[in-house]
Formats: C-alpha cells, structure tokens, sequence
C-alpha cells in the first residue's frame, strides 16, 4: 500500500490509554491513513460530525461515556458506517453484544497491529461494495421509472437513507408524516427500490373510499355477495400479488375491518366478500399516514396489535419547513416541470420571490409548494417569476402567528368556575369526536370513552347532543 492510497479514508480512534493509542494510530499512518482521534465518547461524537470517517475503531471502556454510546452516535450520523470494537479478552461478551447492535466486528486486546490493519481495510471494503451496490440499485430503480426525490438537507437524506435500508427487506413499513409531505412518493421509491419491483405498486387511499366499500376494495367479491356485484371481482391484495400494496391514510380504517386486515398481513391469506375459499397471496404492505397512530390506539380508534404490525420499520417523512433548504431545489424542479407542460420557456426566479418562498411556512407542505409553482408560472406573463405572481403574503402573515386557542375560551370567574366551564367543553368535543369516529353507534362511543352506555346517554342529554 503507499501512504496516498487512504488519504481521503479517515479512521476515527477512540481510546483513552495515551499509549495504546499513539501505538494505533501510528501503525495506521503508516498505512497511508488519515487518524482523528479522540479519548472518549464526547470527543468522538464531535469528530464524527466534524472528520465524516470512512471507519471507527473505539474501545468499549472509555471513562467519558462508553464503546456502545460511540456506536450508537456512529449509526446516527450514518447508518452504513462501520465500528470495529476493541475489547479486553474477558470482556468479549460484551463485544458480542456490541455486534448485535450493529458493530462489524470486534478486536480482542492487546491488539495485533497487523490484525488491526487488515480488518480496517475489510471495513472499507465492504463499505465501498455497500456504497456500489445501493448506486447500482439506484440507477437500476431509475430505468424501472423511481420518482425523483428532490433535495438535499440532511433530514431528506436521512429519510432517503431509512427507506433504502427498508428496501432490502420484504418487512412492513409504517410512513409517517404530514399531509403534502410525499408520502406516496415515497412508498413508490421503496417499491422501486425493493426486489418486487418488477412486480405490482398498487395504492389505496383508505380516506377517499366510503367505509360500506372498503372491505370489498380491499379483498374483492363473489358475484351475488351484494347488490350490484353482478360479477366475481378481484381486490386490492389480489391485484398487488408478488409485488406491493400501499395503504394510505391507514389511520382511517373503521375498527371492523381492522382485524380482517390484521388477519390477512399475518397469514397472507383471505376470503372475497361473499365468499369460502381461501386466497393466498404474496404481497408487501406499506402503511401511510398523517395522523398520531399512538394516540388512535390510546383513544381505542386503532387496533394496537395492528398499529404494532404496520410499524415493523416505522419511517417520518419532515415537513417542509424542517428542510428549508431544499425550497429553491424544489421551486426550480416544479418550475421547469410546469414551463415543460406548458410547452413554454421555464422562467427565472427573482431573488425577492426565493426570499418570499423561504419565510412562508408552508402547512401544505410540498404540495403546496408545487400548487403555488405551478400557478405562478400559469400567471407569469413576462420570463421572470417575481413575488406577486405566488399570492403567499395573506397567508404567511397568519400562518406565522397562529392565534392563540386560549384567546375563545372564557376564563372568567372563581377557579372553580374555570374550570367546571373548561372540563366540560373538553367533554363535551370529546364525545363529539368519539360518536364521529364510531359512525355514530353511541355502543361503540360509550366503549371508546370507557364509559357505560347509560352515562354517555345522560352526558348527550346534559350537552343537548341527543338525536
């Protein structure tokens, strides 16, 4: 090896003993590698953001923090980082350990210089053949049609990391995010990232389809199950065989067919509606949604064993105004998608228009965002997009100072009084939420609440909700 063929591959060294350390790093310069180090786990988390190495060798008793924190901040900052560990021999369970957490392999003290070398250089490796193999997987998911995921910040590659890294498995994935963030887009880039995605990407929005029809566009019918089902019917589940099926707004499944959903991810087997025989199916489920499916579960609107199911590999998709710089990407991408549609020039953008895109805050997330584009270029009559076209300064004026909930309520009166007023609109919503979310079977409302049926019938009355 000459001493530049790893000058641009860091080697992280964490060790608090002077000498063992200086021996290191001497043997791993000598080798042409460049070494940070750092005495414990401070020390190293402030590398690993500011050296970006390309391995890290930490001991896993160190006096600040210790080997397992290094390794939990090295798979933070970048997932296919590898740790080596280096351990005293009666410690070697705890290296075991380590390497369950995702450690590549571990070193017994004292250590062999030569043994340290080599496995370096099979660390950087593997680490090059994993960094291939997931360009090759993304050029090749490219020519089968990925959509493009634009931008650059570090929550999106962060995100983009989590769903290539879920990819490589045929486990559940629980996308969570607001509405507008691309959730849909991401589910595709998983499918086309995955080994199906040859096969099928078929996408359901449980919210757009009335509950009556759910289940029978979910699992398909027998001709005669129902009036009007003149004839035999595929479902969904059926139509994604060997491929994926994307449930989004997960969240909005009633409660009755939760548990045939339930059913059906875990034996991969279902009956049509109105039918006996069991169908067997081979398809990977991808979960979306835009609501708090913990709090659905607390709040008994959501089955836990199902929320459990669907969050195998539970992935955020950021809100746009968590990734502020990738606006002027994004701007530019729809602007030139919209001028191409429209078969025009794309525009330019003036500067007071970047500005006026990055102080708008954006509740409607990155479809806003191409909503607005794509109407500013429609309305641009000249080659330069200026701030009067994108009509945002009404609403980011008051969306960026949201009224204050406190300000409709009457806090007048003893604290007695306050508080009797507050608990009871509080109650009185919350019934108004429960009857909502069960269809209005005032059974199920009651169950909800954790209240008997006589009580919330009394609480309706006292709140003039009865009908």
């Amino acid at each position: 090896m000459t001493r530049s063929s790893h000058a641009a591959e860091p080697v992280l060294l964490v060790e608090d003993k002077d000498s063992l350390r200086t021996m290191l790093r001497l043997a791993l310069e000598g080798q042409g590698y460049a070494v940070v180090e750092a005495r414990g786990e401070a020390e190293a988390r402030a590398a690993l953001t500011q050296s970006l190495p390309a391995v890290v060798l930490s001991d896993l008793r160190l006096p600040d923090g210790d080997g397992f924190g290094v390794l939990r901040a090295a798979k933070d900052a970048d997932p296919d980082l590898p740790v080596v560990v280096m351990t005293a021999y009666g410690s070697i369970q705890d290296a075991v350990a380590a390497m369950k957490d995702g450690a590549l392999d571990f070193l017994a003290k004292p250590v062999d210089p030569d043994h340290l070398l080599l496995m370096v250089e099979r660390a950087l490796a593997q680490r090059r053949m994993l960094a291939e193999y997931n360009l090759l997987k993304e050029e090749a998911a490219k020519r089968r049609g990925m959509p493009a995921i634009i931008g650059e910040s570090p929550v999106i590659r962060q995100t983009m990391q989590s769903v290539q890294r879920a990819a490589g498995s045929d486990t559940t994935v629980l996308l969570e995010g607001e509405s507008g963030t691309g959730k849909e887009l991401f589910a595709r880039a998983l499918h086309a990232l995955s080994a199906r995605a040859d096969g099928p990407l078929v996408a359901v929005n449980c919210a757009a389809i009335p509950e009556t029809l759910l289940e029978a566009e979910l699992f398909g019918y027998e001709k005669g199950a129902f009036t009007g089902a003149v004839q035999r019917k595929p479902g969904r589940f059926e139509l994604a065989q060997r491929g994926t099926l994307f449930l989004d707004e997960v969240g909005e499944l009633p409660l009755a067919l939760q548990a045939k959903l339930l059913r059906a991810i875990e034996t991969k087997r279902f009956e049509r509606l109105g039918g006996t025989a069991t169908i067997q199916v081979d398809v990977r489920l991808v979960a979306a949604t835009n609501r708090g499916l913990r709090q659905a579960v607390a709040s008994r609107q959501f089955r836990e064993d199902l929320f459990f199911r669907l969050s195998v590999f539970p992935v955020t998709i950021p809100p746009l105004r968590e990734r502020p710089e990738d606006i002027p990407l994004l701007v530019r991408h729809f602007v030139e998608r919209t001028a191409s549609d429209m078969g025009r020039k794309a525009p330019a953008i003036s500067e007071r228009a970047v500005e006026t895109l990055g102080k708008y805050p954006w509740p409607g997330n990155v479809r806003e965002l191409q909503n607005a584009i794509e109407r500013a270029v429609i309305l641009a009559d000249g080659d330069t997009l200026h701030p009067g076209h994108l009509s945002l300064q009404q609403h980011a004026v008051s969306a960026a100072a949201p009224p204050d909930p406190w300000d409709g309520i009457d806090l007048d009166g003893s604290l007695n009084e306050v508080t009797s007023r507050v608990a009871a609109e509080a109650e009185r919503r919350a019934i108004q939420k429960a009857l909502k979310a069960a269809g209005g079977d005032k059974a199920r409302a009651a169950d909800v609440l954790q209240v008997s049926y006589k009580t919330l019938l009394a609480r309706l009355r006292d709140f003039g909700l009865e009908k």
